[in-house]
């Protein structure tokens, strides 16, 4: 073990995988200790073979809260999100299932092994589940159904979450409503 090793193996941290599609393993390794992060939410990227000791450092609770905000201010101006665009086909991504009214496809940013974004075509005002009104039923209906078909598509049926995040405080980033159906690994409870 080289000297740096030691050091850094005296800190309590924890370590994770986390699978990113397009950069293989990634290891995490998150420190409390205010030497090595001004912010007790940091998080340093390492990949196994690196030989620079951090690849990137994110302060994912902060950066996810503001990103979260600043999407709510045009929530509601009836502007493209990148659904829409998606859904037009002007954004490229991997489909995992489709008929007229859902479109799920892989997330680019995946939290778990199998990660896939599930969208009304329509947003038809469904900005946000605190949006949905007695004439959604049968859309929401239909999202959830199609979060079932993915997860037996992806191999989880056995085991996997929806999630939904509705406004700014549940950190939603694109104010078009989607369901979140993550699995592939043991989830814990309680989540977030």
């Amino acid at each position: 073990m080289i000297p740096a090793q030691k050091s850094m193996a005296a800190f309590t941290s924890f370590s994770f995988l986390r699978n990113y599609a397009t950069t293989g393993r990634i290891v995490a390794i998150v420190r409390a200790s205010p030497r090595l992060s001004s912010s007790p939410t940091s998080i340093n990227f390492l990949t196994p073979n690196h030989s620079r000791r951090y690849l990137c450092r994110a302060s994912a609770t902060h950066d996810e809260e503001a990103a979260a905000k600043a999407a709510a201010i045009n929530a509601d101006n009836g502007a493209p999100t990148i659904f829409d665009k998606i859904i037009a086909k002007e954004i490229p991504s991997t489909i995992v299932y489709e008929d007229d009214k859902v479109l799920a496809f892989k997330d680019i940013s995946p939290q778990a092994p199998v990660h896939v974004l599930v969208i009304p075509k329509f947003r038809d005002g469904l900005t946000q589940l605190g949006k949905a009104e007695q004439r959604h039923g049968e859309i929401l209906g239909q999202l959830l159904y199609a979060a079932r078909i993915v997860a037996e598509k992806e191999g989880i049926l056995d085991g996997f979450r929806v999630v939904i995040n509705n406004g700014p405080s549940a950190c939603q980033s694109v104010y078009h409503l989607h369901l979140h159906v993550l699995g592939g690994r043991q989830m814990k409870w309680p989540p977030g």
